[in-house]
């Protein structure tokens, strides 16, 4: 079908109930960014997902939308747990990719003259880039079941880190529901070498400093100042992750035929929720989570290590503490209010951020007053920020907002565009120390290949959906 479109407000869109739909897509977006999106199947997934039966309010998307598997890259949506479904594409294949921030005592004065020599100790001692292992650090599958099973907390349990970080992390870094019997061999297999590595694709571990403060009380709870250098990490499930969607599309396109769903596209594959299929996947896919915040624990104990091996200082005396820690990739049960009644929906997130307000008993005591940190990073050449979620948000979008800056050139794309062009020396001009994994890997991440996370952020912001508190700009990155 052809995809109907009216303008809202400045900030919003909606795609009318038409056709098969069982409920309106509802997109946050301006008029220029608009017209990006239309150039891809976003617009048509959005309309899809709201196909799906039991769906509870509006198939979302956020202003970094782009095409996905099944559900669109930044789509957001609630599903009934007596009439609903649950959809691997409503997750995706890197099962809670997602991002983690780290703050510090240290300056932008301090740091910068010595970035290239701390970007290349960053780049030894967290590998990188596509099949990317540890060679000192392999798992037996009796401990990896232990690590899906207890996420971050298996991590603190061995040393890295401490209780004190699990406090910070997204679900206290553990989804409860985790069953590792559910996941399969081969995904174990996948997943035995990789844990505390980057990986490839957009992964990356970015040393930067604020450089703009929206609000400075916010700013303040949330322990950031003007000058300050924080660490981003943003890595998910690697392998392991990747494996169990892929297993899981098997079993759920069977799963639609055997209870007669009717499917827009095949992609968007699913069973109900409460079926034997739906909640193995809902088992499996937290340990896929679990891995990925064990993932990112690690890599925060590598930076940590790094970072005191290089000022000659302890981790605690540097000030390096986890913020916060945000899934982008996931699939929850969560109780919200909808038409004035309390419900308990599974909520998509996919290339979404999770934004609960103040006041959310989920939110760590430390920012309960002011809202959940929310953390968006751009592209490597230019920035990231820091929001906080807010009431609107858990009125309109289930708690929900955007994840990153969005694509808008695949990464073929990017190769052709940047033919000749030598991305490290540009980026060493602008002030930026990148190592990647390979020159491949920093073409197919040019800033030219996403829409500038600026704009997007201004939508959330403008829409009320989350609220601006700082800008974060890169020193170095190390990318996979």
């Amino acid at each position: 079908m052809s995809i109907k479109i009216e303008q809202i407000d400045k900030y919003r869109w909606r795609i009318p109930k038409q056709g098969n739909m069982r409920t309106d897509g509802i997109i946050y977006t301006t008029a220029e960014m608009l017209e990006l999106i239309k150039q891809d199947e976003s617009l048509k997934q959005v309309a899809n997902v709201a196909c799906l039966p039991g769906i509870i309010g509006p198939s979302l998307a956020m202003p970094d939308i782009h095409a996905g598997y099944g559900f669109p890259i930044g789509g957001v949506a609630a599903f009934d747990l007596e009439r609903g479904v649950i959809s691997p594409g409503g997750v995706g294949y890197d099962i809670n990719c997602g991002v983690r921030l780290l703050r510090s005592n240290l300056t932008k004065e301090e740091v910068l003259p010595v970035i290239e020599d701390l970007v290349d100790m960053l780049f030894v001692n967290i590998p990188t880039g596509v099949g990317s292992a540890r060679k000192d650090f392999k798992l037996r599958q009796a401990e990896l079941k232990k690590v899906l099973k207890n996420g971050a907390k298996w991590a603190v349990s061995k040393g890295f880190g401490s209780a004190k970080d699990l406090a910070h992390i997204e679900a206290g870094g553990c989804l409860l529901q985790a069953n590792p019997e559910l996941v399969s061999k081969r995904a174990y297999e996948r997943g035995k070498d990789q844990l505390g590595t980057l990986g490839s694709g957009n992964h990356f571990v970015e040393v930067g400093y604020v450089d703009q403060i929206y609000h400075e009380r916010l700013a303040e709870t949330i322990g950031l100042f003007q000058g300050q250098i924080t660490v981003i990490i943003h890595t998910g499930s690697r392998g392991l992750g990747h494996q169990i969607c892929d297993d899981y599309i098997k079993v759920m396109l069977k799963a639609a035929a055997k209870y007669g769903i009717s499917l827009p596209d095949r992609q968007l594959c699913c069973a109900p929720v409460q079926s034997k299929e739906g909640q193995d996947y809902l088992a499996a896919m937290a340990c896929g989570a679990n891995f990925a915040f064990a993932n990112r624990q690690m890599i925060t104990h590598w930076v940590r290590e790094t970072f005191e091996h290089f000022f000659k200082r302890p981790y605690e005396e540097l000030g390096l503490e986890l913020v916060y820690d945000v899934c982008h990739n996931i699939a929850k049960i969560e109780e919200h209010t909808y038409n004035g009644k309390k419900v308990r929906v599974c909520v998509h997130r996919k290339g979404a951020t999770r934004a609960f307000p103040p006041g959310h008993p989920e939110i760590p005591p430390a920012y309960r007053e002011i809202g959940q940190p929310v953390l968006i990073p751009g592209d490597m050449g230019r920035y990231s920020y820091v929001l906080v979620g807010t009431p609107k948000a858990m009125e309109e979008t289930f708690g929900s907002t955007c994840h990153g800056a969005g694509r808008v050139m695949s990464r073929h794309q990017a190769i052709k565009m940047c033919k000749g062009r030598n991305i490290a020396a540009e980026m060493k001009n602008k002030g930026i120390y990148v190592r990647g994994a390979g020159k491949k890997t920093l073409i197919e991440e040019v800033s030219e290949a996403y829409k500038d996370v600026a704009d997007v952020v201004e939508v959330v912001h403008g829409a009320g959906i989350s609220l601006k508190v700082a800008r974060l700009r890169p020193l170095g990155v190390i990318k996979g």
